[in-house]
């Protein structure tokens, strides 16, 4: 980024302590997490992440906010989009393989362990999900409000039964269990054809 006198603008002490726990979540975990190695490598005194961040878990609960927000927004404009819903299911997988990819999906799942024994953690991870169930709930209304066939299945329970697949998924890939015998990614693309077929016998 650069300023009127087309000088290079420094990152902010907060976004710098952002980007390092990324990299220090990503490299040890979250139970290994230091926040004087994160400290370190944002290149800051310990003080300044207990004077942005207040302690360990609102660090990496920061991290997780900011990434969500931004991935929620993506999501929303995605299936906003003029395309028929197999189709928008075909991107949401190809946005889950990426979203592995970054270490979002590492974070959240690490969170997500974390809120099991912390309230407060936990509270904050409901809260996220949350977003991402109403984001699905949103589509899957408008699927039936369009006359789309979902199998019987309520919006709630088709959107529970999403985000248990998709969950799912994720904590056995990042546990290295995707194999020919387990295709998990190809076994969440292949829902996209049963989508296409209903959507083409509502077109009929």
């Amino acid at each position: 980024m650069t300023g009127n006198h087309g000088l290079t603008t420094p990152i902010d002490t907060g976004t710098r302590i952002l980007e390092a726990a990324r990299a220090c979540l990503l490299a040890d975990g979250y139970a290994r997490l230091s926040t004087r190695k994160v400290a370190d490598e944002a290149g800051v005194p310990l003080s300044q992440i207990h004077y942005h961040f207040g302690s360990k878990d609102e660090l990496i609960l920061s991290l997780l906010r900011a990434e969500t927000d931004r991935l929620l927004e993506r999501q929303t404009d995605m299936f906003r989009r003029e395309l028929p819903l197999w189709k928008r299911w075909n991107l949401a997988c190809e946005y889950f393989d990426v979203d592995i990819s970054s270490g979002y999906v590492r974070v959240l799942q690490e969170m997500t362990a974390a809120g099991w024994s912390s309230e407060t953690v936990g509270k904050e991870m409901r809260q996220i999900m949350e977003g991402w169930g109403q984001l699905l709930l949103s589509v899957a209304r408008d699927a039936e409000a369009k006359g789309i066939s979902l199998g019987g299945f309520t919006p709630e329970e088709v959107v529970a039964l999403v985000s248990a697949a998709f969950v799912g998924a994720e904590s056995l890939i990042l546990l290295g269990m995707e194999a020919d015998e387990l295709p998990l990614r190809g076994a969440l693309r292949r829902v996209g054809e049963l989508i296409r077929v209903a959507e083409d016998g509502q077109a009929r």
